[in-house]
């Protein structure tokens, strides 16, 4: 290492020497380390040669990782003495070794940070010098996560000359500046408060270098995406900063761009795979508009960005065109409510038209705009079947002739269309089930085959029980493409366990619990005889899916299934460390007498791609297959835990440890995925406790509870992610509701999720920007953010339905100014009618618990002017959620709202004059049903009967029937002459809804009692009301009172 002439010698021994002193440092002697480390630097001084020089500063990165810093001072002084030497060489070769034991080891050099960022500050303006700005870039980025307040401010004044030297490393080295950008990533994500005071100035940098045709994709996808991160940490000052119209401006021609003269964009190629990884600067441009959609209020954003979509929309150049598509595509998620309230007919007309434009490529885009719709406008977008179904047939139709490319863009349109249809789908089902049946048997392509598969599974979350006549033929075609094990068929078998999964759930129990047994066995036989993630996620969400239907199934086979689900939570595959090496040697350490392991220690194959940990490893990335299997995994445990019980006991331990260990996990799909099997594994526990009410199960309840519970409280608070925050909500809202007092036994936990349920309604969380400005008074905000607040708006009812009333009382009165504050006519609809609806839901629970009256008659003054305002909105589900909280307050307060009864039925009576909303009427009727019930002498039913009956049978919230026919029922034991003298709208309401799914099964009952009773007691009276039914609903209602 020395003493060669060779420099490739020279290079191999350093290389050699670091696997040494990496694996068996603690067996060299104290003297032979110092002299070893005296060489190393004396080599590293007198080289001449880059590579080898990059050698030497990786073992020196592997003895610092040993050795501190501190206890190597001749290392320091080198460094020192290098990094200001005023020859630019030594300089160069300083930063190098620099950036390399430091970036080993960043956390020890901290006593040396502040000296390093004023270096630094120096080096960056040695624009002269790309490859020190490179080096003294890396070592920025390493220590950037390590860095504490102290050096804040240094740090926040190296920004822009950080900048300009980015600028002038891009005229240098594109890959060397790719790489050096991703120090604004590391500065936003772990420190974003340096970044904010020179926000415009970054911006404009991305833009500008975004906007650059002339650079490298890659340098420019760096770019894009810094912007994208920017507006999902600090949407807020990006818009207060008027950043939002540059963006805009920058981002729709990237956008709109033609490919290069004889290339088509990767989407539209023919075989062009929609899941490449491989980002463009096209793909980064939609993604930017995706991130404000999710994370700006949705006027502010449109204002600005309509006309510029417009101006795609109508513009001749068919890549324009597609642009504005893209755009609209990519609203969808973030913007729902506003787009379906507001603007959903023009933008489908928009969408519908492209479908039949002259050039294919805008037609595809149309698809896809299609798709996102339908799969995020629901239920408003589904009224429109009568227009789109045709026009996705249409496509369908010509199944042979299409090119594959862009028969999958119709198929994903086709499939997100169909599966929200629910009953609207049976015109269209012959036909459908017609094509997909035929691309089975007939078509060579397997592709087709795949897409055909998976729109069965779309059409059966629709359809359900009406899918039994096609179940044989679709069954037949998935067994044999689950038994045919060559490799080609492993996309569409991932496909066909997918859709029997959803068959499983959909097509009901009696149809599918004698294939149960036989699904469980071909999945376990194809996760023995084939290694591919995507397989096994799709076994583990066919046994979740049996669960439901046949638990039993599952049994005898639970320890297979939970062994081979926790090897996909334990296995790192799929995460590859990128290794910072010196790639062309594959060296074997031959002396492998180590005891940690015995394995020969191949240090890596060609492509540098072989994990060895402790390499300096940059990064990790995880490939999507195994991030989807570890998340469905956990699912799928969650829910087989549950629905399997007392069996699953042995198992809970074990899946439990390994669930909990991803709750950090990199990626957040993951972490939201092991949050929701924490909540079922409590409920999976609550249910094995009251089914064996030992102490022994309730203990482990409890030892349950105690762990999750704080840790979901955690999560809420310091998660970053919104959506993994919302899973948490969800799946503690889940225990509360499941487990009941249970859940809040624990002295103390009752107000920890109230503060917690707090602090997301008053944003104070750091998924929410920690609280936003000071100044912020803006109610507008992005619909994701006031989704999250509805996540945890959902958690009060449950809090109230769970303990008595006086317990939660001090809590509910802390949490109820902050839901009634988003009533006010300023705030968006979903806001209303979230604010309304939680009311609602609140005095619903309590009408149920132990002091409740007392509490709600306490509330009832407050409560009620924001209900009866909200019965006036403009919005029908905000009249809807308003009435039911009229009801339920009626209810839950008892005799002391009796004195606003007047009011509040001329309220109602005002508005059943005017109301056109079925769903409100229904409401409408079932409140005035709970005022009777609730204290019927202060109601003229004289009046309110008539036309409470003249409402009848309800048509779309049929939930309530069980209020109606409760009251029915109540009124006959007190008053049999008024029911008596409407009798025959009663046996014709009562004829619409017997033996339906419109009522469950105890209604059914109380309707049955109430009308035999009628008919006993008043017979001539009942017999003149059925005589008045058309004569072929007769007889149900004659079987019906005669049965016993």
């Amino acid at each position: 290492m020395t003493g060669s002439q060779d420099p490739q010698i020279r290079q191999s021994a350093a290389v050699m020497l670091r696997m040494r002193v990496k694996k068996h440092w603690k067996k060299i002697s104290p003297d032979h380390r110092e002299s070893l480390k005296a060489v190393v630097l004396q080599a590293f001084q007198q080289e001449t040669e880059h590579t080898v020089r990059h050698s030497l500063s990786q073992l020196s990165a592997v003895m610092v990782k040993h050795e501190t810093p501190d206890r190597w001072p001749a290392l320091l002084t080198l460094l020192n003495q290098s990094t200001h030497s005023n020859n630019p060489q030594d300089r160069q070769v300083g930063l190098l070794l620099l950036s390399k034991v430091v970036e080993s080891n960043p956390e020890p050099f901290k006593p040396h940070y502040r000296q390093l960022l004023q270096l630094f500050g120096t080096v960056l303006q040695d624009l002269n010098n790309p490859t020190a700005l490179y080096y003294c870039i890396l070592t920025l980025t390493a220590i950037t996560a390590y860095t504490g307040s102290e050096e804040m401010n240094m740090m926040r004044s190296l920004v822009p000359r950080l900048i300009t030297a980015l600028k002038s490393l891009i005229k240098a080295d594109e890959n060397q500046a790719s790489e050096a950008m991703e120090v604004l990533d590391e500065l936003m994500e772990s420190e974003v408060s340096i970044i904010v005071p020179h926000l415009a100035e970054i911006v404009r940098f991305c833009l500008e270098i975004g906007a650059d045709t002339s650079l490298s994709d890659s340098v420019r996808v760096k770019a894009l995406s810094c912007i994208s991160v920017l507006i999902r940490l600090k949407s807020k000052a990006v818009l207060k900063q008027k950043l939002l119209n540059p963006i805009l401006q920058t981002v729709f021609p990237v956008l709109s761009a033609a490919p290069p003269p004889g290339e088509e964009d990767p989407e539209d190629e023919e075989n062009g795979d929609d899941e490449n990884d491989n980002e463009s600067p096209k793909h980064l441009a939609a993604q930017v508009i995706d991130t404000m959609a999710l994370h700006m209020p949705p006027e502010k954003l449109f204002h600005q960005l309509m006309p510029l979509a417009q101006g795609c929309l109508a513009s001749q150049n068919p890549y324009e065109r597609k642009g504005g598509l893209m755009c609209l595509a990519v609203l969808a998620e973030g913007c729902a409510d506003h787009i379906r309230t507001k603007m959903l007919s023009s933008m489908l007309q928009t969408v519908c038209q492209s479908l039949s434009d002259s050039n294919q490529v805008v037609r595809s885009a149309g698809l896809f705009a299609l798709g996102q719709f339908s799969e995020h406008l629901q239920p408003e977008v589904s009224k429109y079947h009568t227009e789109l179904m045709p026009l996705l047939l249409g496509y369908m139709s010509s199944l042979n002739r299409a090119k594959i490319g862009h028969l999958t863009k119709a198929f994903y349109a086709l499939e997100n269309f169909v599966e929200n249809l629910g009953d609207d789908i049976q015109p269209y089902l012959p036909t459908l089930m017609e094509t997909m049946l035929s691309a089975l048997c007939s078509s060579e392509s397997l592709k087709i085959k795949e897409l055909a598969v998976s729109a069965i599974g779309a059409i059966a979350n629709a359809a359900k029980e009406q899918l039994v006549p096609y179940f044989s033929p679709v069954i037949e075609s998935l067994k044999g493409f689950l038994t045919d094990t060559r490799d080609e068929m492993r996309a569409l078998q991932t496909q066909a366990l997918d859709t029997l999964s959803v068959l499983a759930r959909t097509i009901g129990k009696e149809v599918f619990s004698p294939l149960a047994a036989e699904c469980v066995q071909l999945g376990l036989n194809l996760s023995d005889a084939v290694d591919d993630p995507d397989l096994r996620r799709c076994t583990y969400s066919l046994f979740s899916a049996v669960s439901t239907v046949s638990p039993d199934c599952l049994v005898p086979h639970l320890t297979a299934i939970s062994t081979v689900m926790l090897m996909s939570l334990k296995s790192t595959e799929g995460v590859t460390a990128h290794l910072e090496e010196d790639k062309q040697f594959v060296l074997l350490d031959e002396d492998d007498d180590d005891e940690e392991d015995g394995a020969g220690d191949t240090i890596l194959d060609e492509d540098g791609e072989n994990d060895v940990v402790g390499q300096n490893v940059a990064g990790f990335s995880v490939e999507n297959a195994y991030i989807d299997e570890k998340e469905d995994a956990c699912d799928a445990l969650g829910e087989i835990a549950f629905n399997t019980g007392v069996a699953f006991l042995p198992f809970l331990e074990p899946s439990f440890q390994q669930v909990y260990e991803l709750r950090d996990f990199p990626h957040g799909d993951v972490r939201r995925a092991a949050f929701g099997a924490m909540g079922q594994f409590c409920r999976a526990q609550h249910k094995v406790w009251q089914a064996n009410p030992t102490d022994e199960n309730h203990q482990a309840l409890h030892k349950l509870l105690a762990v999750v519970l704080p840790c979901f409280l955690e999560a809420v608070r310091g998660e970053r992610e919104r959506q993994v925050v919302m899973g948490v909500l969800e799946a503690l809202n889940g225990v509360v509701k499941f487990c009941q007092a249970e859940a809040l036994q624990a002295p103390g936990r009752l107000g920890e999720i109230s503060h917690v349920i707090r602090d997301v309604l008053k944003k104070k969380t750091v998924c929410q920007d920690g609280g936003g400005d000071a100044d912020d008074d803006d109610e507008q905000q992005a619909e994701y953010d006031a989704m999250l607040q509805e996540f945890a708006g959902e958690g009060i009812p449950l809090l109230a339905s769970a303990v008595p009333a006086d317990t939660f009382m001090p809590y509910l009165n802390e949490l109820l100014p902050l839901i009634m504050n988003k009533a006010k006519s300023s705030c968006t609809v979903a806001d209303r009618s979230f604010s309304v609806g939680t009311l609602g839901e609140t005095l619903h629970a309590l009408a149920k618990v132990q002091g409740g009256r007392g509490v709600a008659g306490r509330l009832s003054n407050r409560l009620l002017p924001v209900l009866v305002g909200g019965v006036k909105d403009q919005d029908p589900e905000v009249r809807n959620n308003s009435v039911f909280g009229l009801g339920v307050l009626a209810q839950a307060a008892g005799p002391i709202v009796v004195s606003d009864y007047p009011m509040m039925l001329s309220l109602f009576s005002n508005l059943l004059a005017k109301e056109s909303d079925r769903r409100v009427i229904d409401n409408l009727c079932a409140a005035l049903c709970r005022m009777i019930m609730t204290n019927m002498e202060s109601v003229p039913l004289d009046q309110v009967f008539p036309a409470l009956i003249a409402q009848l049978p309800l048509k779309e919230d049929l939930e309530e029937n069980k209020t109606v026919y409760q009251c029915l029922a109540f009124l006959y034991s007190n008053n049999p002459a008024l029911i008596v003298s409407q009798l025959k709208s009663i046996v014709a309401a009562s004829n619409h809804v017997l033996g339906t799914k419109d009522i469950d099964e105890e209604t059914q009952n109380t309707l049955l009692l109430l009308l035999r009773d009628i008919a006993q007691r008043h017979a001539q009276e009942f017999q003149g009301a059925v005589m008045s039914l058309p004569a072929e609903q007769r007889p149900k209602m004659t079987a019906a009172v005669t049965q016993s």
